[in-house]
C-alpha cells in the first residue's frame, strides 16, 4: 500500500506538468505580443510520477483553442491624459459681452383689475314699514311714559301743560297697548311669513 502510494505523483507535480505543456504551446504567441517572461522552474518528475504521468490521456490541441486567453487590454496614446499637459477651461462669456438689447422682457402690465367687491345682502324687513313705524312710536310713547319726573323746581309751581298730558294719556296707552299690541305682532309675523314662503315657492 505504502509502495503504490509512493508511486502516484502528487497533485503539484501534475498541475506543473499541464501548466509546463501549455507554456510551450503559447510561447510564440506571448513573445510576440510581450516581452519574454521569466520561465517558471520546471519540476522534474521522478521516474514512477513520468510513468504515471504517460499514462494520463493528452490534451487535444482543440481543447486547448477552446481556452480563453486573457489578453492584456490596449490603450491608445491619444486617450491617455498626461498628468503634466495644462488642461484649458474654454472660455467663458462675460457679462460685459453681453447684448441687453436681445433681452427682452414681457412688459408688466401698468394696472390690474380689481376684484369684484362682494355685493352685500339685500336686507329683507320682517314687518313692513308701517308697522315697524307703528311699534317704534307705541315703545317711544311707552319709554317716556315710564321717564321719571324731572325734579321739582325749588320753587313751587304748578303742574305744566306737558305734564298734565302725559298724566292723562299714561293709563290710556298703557291699556291701549296691553289691549292690541299682541295681535298687531302676530298679524305682522303671519303676513311676512306668508310673503317669504310665496317667494320660495
Amino acid at each position: 500500500m505504502t509502495d503504490q502510494t509512493a508511486q502516484e505523483p502528487t497533485m503539484e507535480e501534475i498541475l506543473a506538468s499541464i501548466r509546463r505543456i501549455i507554456s510551450e504551446d503559447d510561447a510564440p504567441a506571448e513573445t510576440a505580443a510581450a516581452p519574454v517572461a521569466t520561465p517558471e522552474p520546471e519540476v522534474m518528475p521522478e521516474p514512477a510520477a513520468a510513468e504515471s504521468f504517460a499514462a494520463e490521456p493528452e490534451v487535444s490541441p482543440a481543447l486547448m483553442d477552446e481556452t480563453p486567453s486573457v489578453q492584456e487590454p490596449v490603450s491608445s496614446e491619444e486617450d491617455v491624459l498626461e498628468l503634466t499637459d495644462r488642461y484649458e477651461a474654454p472660455a467663458s462669456q462675460s457679462i460685459g459681452d453681453l447684448d441687453v438689447e436681445e433681452v427682452s422682457a414681457e412688459p408688466f402690465p401698468d394696472t390690474f383689475d380689481a376684484a369684484p367687491a362682494a355685493s352685500a345682502p339685500a336686507y329683507n324687513p320682517l314687518v313692513g314699514e308701517s308697522a315697524a313705524a307703528s311699534a317704534a312710536s307705541a315703545f317711544a310713547g311707552l319709554a317716556a311714559s315710564l321717564r321719571r319726573p324731572d325734579a321739582p323746581d325749588p320753587l313751587p309751581s304748578g303742574p305744566t301743560l306737558d305734564e298734565l298730558v302725559r298724566s292723562l294719556l299714561r293709563p290710556m296707552l298703557k291699556s291701549w297697548l296691553d289691549e292690541n299690541l299682541p295681535a298687531i305682532v302676530e298679524a305682522q309675523v303671519r303676513k311676512e311669513v306668508e310673503r317669504i314662503a310665496r317667494n320660495a315657492g
